[in-house]
Order: structure tokens, then sequence, then C-alpha cells
């Protein structure tokens, strides 16, 4: 069993390790971001989940200072029963959400990017109308930004010109 002194010797030891193999965080200064900050314009469905999708890149990417690139996107959410009691009545549901995103250049058709990232969230249904319809919405928020965070690991990893 390990006792606290030699987790903290291995964690010191992997971080020494990181940093002497030229590791960078994505969003510290000279990391992958700033190859996308304030650079990337965020085209989502008029809908609740578009908004809240875009809303988390636009966290993520910043706001356009100067278009060079634009991610497309279609996202589309099913609700699920995921409990139901021995009498009938649904206890918690699943929402399960997809994302396609579509990334190209502002001057060009071709695209740079292109996939598709899915996740989901669940929530109660036990509390009563209202509450429940606030779990629903919490839900939706927490899905958004699981996808946002799924679209962005993908985007980071790509080998674009700086």
């Amino acid at each position: 069993m390990w006792s606290s002194e030699t987790g903290r010797r291995a964690v010191l030891l992997g971080a020494l390790a990181l940093g002497g193999c030229g590791f960078t965080p994505a969003y510290g200064p000279g990391g992958d971001a700033a190859r996308l900050r304030g650079r990337v314009r965020v085209e989502a469905p008029a809908s609740f989940a578009g908004y809240l999708l875009r809303a988390r890149l636009l966290d993520r990417l910043g706001p356009v200072e100067q278009p060079r690139y634009l991610l497309s996107l279609d996202i589309s959410e099913e609700v699920e029963q995921a409990a139901i009691s021995a009498d009938g009545a649904v206890l918690r549901y699943r929402l399960l959400g997809r994302a396609d995103y579509r990334l190209r250049a502002v001057d060009s058709d071709a695209d740079l990017a292109r996939g598709t990232v899915s996740d989901f969230a669940g929530y109660s249904a036990t509390l009563g109308t209202v509450a429940s319809e606030a779990a629903a919405r919490d839900a939706r928020e927490r899905l958004a930004t699981l996808l946002g965070d799924r679209i962005m690991t993908r985007l980071l990893a790509l080998q674009l010109p700086r």
C-alpha cells in the first residue's frame, strides 16, 4: 500500500517528467488552444441545445476577433426512460446527445475536420413538476458541456497552422 509520502513523490516525478518532455498545457501560454482562440466562428442550430453548445464552445474558444475558421454544428437529443418503479412510474430519465461538427477555413469549403461526438446526462423525475423541469434543464446544460468539451478535445488535437 502507498503512503501519502510515496504518492506525493510519484506526482512530483510525473510532473518533472512531463516538464522534461516539452509538455505545455493546451490553454497555457504558447499552448495549442492559442491557434483557435478568437479565430473560430461557431454556427449552431437555432434551438436551446444549439444555444447551449455554442455558448460552451465560445467559452473555450473566446469571442471571435479575426474569423479564420468556421465550425458548423448539427445537434440531436433524445430522452429515454432510465428507471421505472414497480407501479410503472418513471423515476429517472437519460438524455442522449449527439453533435456532428465540421471545421473548415472561412474562405474554403474543404473540411479541416469532421466528426461526431456523443454523450448522455441523467436526471430524476421524482421531485414534482417544477423540480423535474429544472432537473431536465440542468441535464441539458451538462450535456452541452460534455459535448462541447469532446469537440474541443478533437479540435485541439488537429495540426492547424498558428
